[in-house]
C-alpha cells in the first residue's frame, strides 16, 4: 500500500516536471521567434528610418540657409 502511493506521488512529480518543462521550451520558442521577427523588421524599418532622417537634415539645412539669407 506504502509502495503504491510513493509511486502514484513520483508519477505526479514527474508529470508535473515533465509539464513545466514543455511550459518553459514553449515560452524560449515564443522568444525565438519575436528575436528574430524583431531582427527582420529592423531591417525593415532601416530604409525607412535612413529616408526620414536624410529629409530632416535636408529641411533643417534649407531653414538655416532661409534664417541666413532673411527671408
Amino acid at each position: 500500500m506504502q509502495d503504491q502511493r510513493i509511486e502514484k506521488l513520483v508519477a505526479f512529480a514527474i508529470n508535473i516536471t515533465k509539464v513545466l518543462l514543455i511550459i518553459y521550451l514553449g515560452f524560449e520558442e515564443v522568444f525565438k521567434i519575436i528575436k528574430s521577427l524583431r531582427g527582420k523588421l529592423d531591417f525593415e524599418l532601416d530604409i525607412p528610418r535612413k529616408w526620414a532622417t536624410q529629409t530632416y537634415s535636408i529641411l533643417k539645412k534649407r531653414l538655416a540657409e532661409q534664417k541666413v539669407a532673411g527671408v
